[in-house]
């Protein structure tokens, strides 16, 4: 099937890639056949000479290795690749198929352009956007920056923000422009609902404080490239032109502005070939509409579905839970996953006394597992919400087991760093009234928000930018008080635009840094070392991007930055226990898997009890975490846990109960504890109120067991770990009723461990 795939060059396509089904080799193979051999494989109508039989022969044979030769022969139309246009949705991933594709077919392989829908759309913008009103070196915003424009303007409404939330607002604002509509259209829809009116309203001064920035915002990069499109058939001609082959992968994902762009590219050749899996579209709520890989044969007339069901990464049994999963929904295309390797061992399910228990169990295997393989980057904890990952970190902290969360603070989202690029964004933009409210006064030049907010009047009123009335300042009345602090501000902002055009991207920010006094304001925060390395940093993305373009300008560097996404920052080089939300986890695989939390009114989620179409997508969340583990899965609930501040007592996820009962090796923990507690306490029939947890401490405490925190440890003392070997208690440092031990190991280095969790023996 995967041959099949690579074959079909024309007409539209319909790859369903089951999870590790090998979808990027078939991407990259692909793209590769179109350049060398085109439609070869289905065309039947050449009769080749004797001598080009004998070559082929002796090809097959390994006698020749002339592969020119052989494209000579065989090719039927083949592609150019700059007629190839591959739209992943991650710049890591657009990446990765540029490098395999350019050490497959070496400078034909730089001429595809491979990228993400935003980086296709920006570089269409970039030279067609002044057709719609846009200035072509305009500004993109981040969410971040999105927010405090949706900020500015509803205080220029004099809307409060209890009133309406600005996150809640854009998001609003968001999903209109995914589905095309504009902000009349939000306001004829509206009718008498005051509220709604209130968004439109909102929606409508944003684009148009956003347009007189020059700037646009993640959602505009899609829907003015269509609204481009839809109004400029010339403009569209030549794209189609040039785009006569367009692949794109994890289709399940694209949403409503996402399917006119590509409708209307394939439209003339109608050589569209989507890779997806409907059973992994999880992204509803940012727009995504599973309707488009569902409805994709009545959408494009004579479609080919091609069906990759063998998976190559998980074994058999974890395969098996994830089709009895998945098989519950009914909006889905039929297929099955199925492997030729391993059977592989059962399922485990761990039924915990509580939160605590279950990060217990978590821990404690992840210890097993790195005593046989010496490596923690092999374990990743999957859960429904971020919530839950406060009690396994606690553990892993106790445990002195090392970790890192996916979705922390992105590196360009920290205060420095989101200064500095204001600094070269204004530089670049003298529109970017934002980025420029941002910087005119970090550090302090005397330039409060009171003179701030008049320079904006007076550029808004007078149609000029910030930075023209910076160096007009002398003529605006309310301006006079300031006058030398703004002259200072503009010679050093027209100094830098200028050198920004002379010097060396690495040069030029060494010279801002040093202009602009930012350096020696970070010398004065706390943490300084780690915020100038945090800027040092930056300096190292940019002399990285000055070495991978081209022609690197300022303009192409903040665009970079602009468009990194998380999914674009994962590092698996460090040895750590990875722990993610489910959503996050799409796309990435580990050797063993823990899935907690499998509560119902967790996993699924509460919100998705009233709605069918919700719990279907929840069980799509469900497959996903599943088909992560490529060896070992664990599946965990608790008979009560403690979740934002509350004691729940839920019911087993109806996921777990899905799963085939012959695939699940389990470990009911609440219910041996619980007949445990009944053989020792004769009085636990009579304590009602108290939690199993507290019912059990007090039960231990009536055994006559030693308590934990009369272990006594001394720095200098030698003791052995059951996982970590022998080692040196090198400081001890009391904690409540247990200790910080830091220990250097003789084999694995220093590690802390908390005493009453350490297992530890004295030598």
């Amino acid at each position: 099937m995967q041959q099949e795939a690579v074959f079909t060059v024309n007409g539209p396509v319909l790859v369903l890639a089951g999870a590790g089904s090998g979808k990027t080799t078939v991407i990259v193979n692909r793209i590769a056949n179109m350049i060398n051999f085109g439609n070869a494989y289905f065309d039947d109508s050449r009769d080749g000479s004797s001598d080009d039989i004998a070559f082929l022969c002796d090809y097959a044979d390994g006698k020749t290795d002339d592969f020119d030769s052989l494209r000579d022969i065989v090719a039927v139309n083949p592609v150019k690749p700059w007629n190839i246009l591959a739209i992943t949705f991650t710049n890591k991933a657009a990446a990765e198929l540029r490098e395999r594709l350019s050490a497959m077919l070496g400078e034909d392989g730089m001429n595809i352009n491979a990228s993400t829908f935003h980086s296709a759309c920006v570089r269409i913008l970039r030279s067609e956007i002044t057709a719609i009103g846009y200035g072509s070196d305009f500004t993109i915003y981040d969410s971040d920056d999105s927010q405090r424009m949706i900020k500015s303007v509803m205080g220029e409404l004099d809307i409060s923000e209890k009133q309406l939330a600005p996150r809640t607002v854009l998001s609003e604002i968001s999903f209109a422009k995914d589905k095309m509509i504009t902000p009349e259209e939000m306001r004829a829809d509206a009718g008498q609902d005051y509220r709604k009116k209130m968004v439109a309203r909102l929606y409508s001064l944003y684009q148009e404080r956003m347009k007189s920035a020059n700037a646009l915002d993640f959602d505009d990069i899609l829907t003015l490239t269509v609204e481009l499109f839809e109004k400029f058939p010339e403009i569209l001609e030549k794209y189609q032109k040039r785009y006569k082959y367009i692949m794109v992968d994890e289709y399940q994902d694209t949403n409503h502005v996402q399917f006119r762009l590509v409708s209307l590219l394939s439209k003339t050749h109608s050589n569209l070939c989507v890779v997806g899996d409907d059973d992994q579209s999880i992204y509803k709520f940012r727009g995504a509409n599973i309707e488009n890989i569902l409805g994709f044969e009545s959408q494009f007339i004579g479609a080919k579905v091609i069906r990759l069901e063998q998976n190559y990464r998980s074994t058999q049994t974890i395969l098996d839970a994830a089709n009895s999963v998945i098989s519950h929904n009914t909006g889905r295309k039929e297929k099955a996953l199925w492997t030729t390797g391993d059977k592989g061992s059962k399922v485990y399910w761990y039924k915990a006394v509580d939160e605590n228990d279950e990060a217990g169990f978590v821990a404690d295997t992840i210890l097993s597992s790195y005593k046989e393989t010496g490596k923690y980057s092999d374990n990743a904890v999957l859960y429904r919400m971020n919530a839950q990952s406060n009690a396994v970190e606690r553990m892993l902290v106790k445990c002195g087991i090392p970790y890192k969360v996916y979705g922390g603070m992105r590196f360009y989202d920290r205060k420095e760093i989101k200064d500095v690029t204001s600094y070269l964004s204004f530089i670049n933009n003298h529109n970017d009234m934002l980025r420029f409210k941002r910087i005119i006064n970090e550090p302090k030049r005397g330039i409060g928000d009171s003179t701030v907010a008049l320079i904006e009047d007076i550029s808004r009123d007078l149609k000029l930018s910030p930075f023209d009335v910076l160096r007009t300042c002398d003529e605006y009345a309310p301006l006079s008080k300031k006058v030398t602090a703004l002259k200072n501000a503009y010679a050093m902002f027209d100094f830098l635009t200028e050198k920004s055009e002379e010097l060396p991207l690495d040069e030029f920010l060494d010279l801002l840094l040093d202009k602009t006094g930012y350096l020696d304001y970070l010398k004065t925060l706390d943490n300084a070392d780690t915020k100038i390395e945090n800027v040092q940093e930056l300096r190292s993305s940019m002399v990285q991007y000055m070495n991978e373009a081209e022609e690197p300008t300022l303009g192409g560097f903040l665009e970079e930055v602009a468009l990194y996404t998380e999914a674009d920052r994962d590092d698996n080089s460090d040895d750590r226990v990875t722990l993610m939300t489910v959503h996050s986890a799409k796309g990435l695989e580990y050797e063993n898997v823990f899935v907690i939390g499998l509560d119902d009114g967790i996993f699924p989620s509460s919100r998705s009890f009233d709605s069918e179409e919700d719990m279907e997508e929840e069980r799509r969340l469900a497959y996903v975490a599943i088909t992560r583990a490529r060896k070992h899965l664990y599946l965990t609930n608790a008979a009560q846990r403690m979740l934002f501040g509350q004691t729940q007592r839920n019911v087993t996820s109806r996921f777990m109960r899905e799963i085939g009962s012959e695939l699940i090796e389990k470990h009911d923990n609440a219910a041996a504890m619980k007949n445990k507690l009944a053989e020792n306490d004769s009085s636990v029939t009579a304590v009602h109120s108290a939690t199993l947890q507290q019912q059990l401490a007090r039960n231990k405490s009536h055994s006559g067991s030693i308590s934990k925190e009369t272990a006594a440890y001394n720095a200098g003392e030698r003791v052995a770990h059951n996982i970590f070997g022998e080692g040196t208690i090198l400081s001890v440092r009391k904690m409540a009723n247990d200790a910080m031990l830091e220990i250097a190991f003789d084999k694995v280095g220093t590690k802390k461990i908390m005493a009453n969790y350490a297992k530890l023996k004295k030598l």
